[in-house]
Formats: C-alpha cells, structure tokens, sequence
C-alpha cells in the first residue's frame, strides 16, 4: 500500500501549493488599490478557489493515513 501513501502525499502537496497560491493572490489583491466592490468580488472568487485546496489538502491527507493503516 505504498502507493497509497505516495498518492496521498502528491495530493497534499498540490493542495498546499493552491493555499499558498491563494495566499499570494489574497496580498496581490489587497496591494492593488481596488475600490471596496471590486476588493470583495475578487476575495469571494478567491473563497473558493480556497476552499478546494483545503479539501484536496484533507483528502490528500486522509489517503496517507488509510495507506499507513493498511501497511
């Protein structure tokens, strides 16, 4: 079940680099002089695109700790 935990891990490692990835565009969008609408529009599209990583993230993370159990 090695394989288990590899592909676990290459999950968890995409969905770290899309909240990191969030995390910059999150500054980006903030240092850019954006009006009050235009600022939350572009954070609310954001949201999501966050949420999605942290749920790769978790699945990732779930997949390794199954792999482990099975080991």
């Amino acid at each position: 079940m090695d394989w288990l935990i590899w592909i676990g891990t290459v999950l968890s490692i995409i969905g770290l680099g899309g909240l990191l990835w969030c995390i910059v565009e999150a500054l980006r969008a903030r240092r850019s002089g954006l009006d009050d609408a235009g600022l939350r529009t572009r954070l609310q599209r954001l949201v999501a695109w966050n949420m999605a990583a942290l749920l790769l993230s978790m699945l990732g993370l779930a997949i390794v700790v199954v792999g482990i159990f099975l080991s």
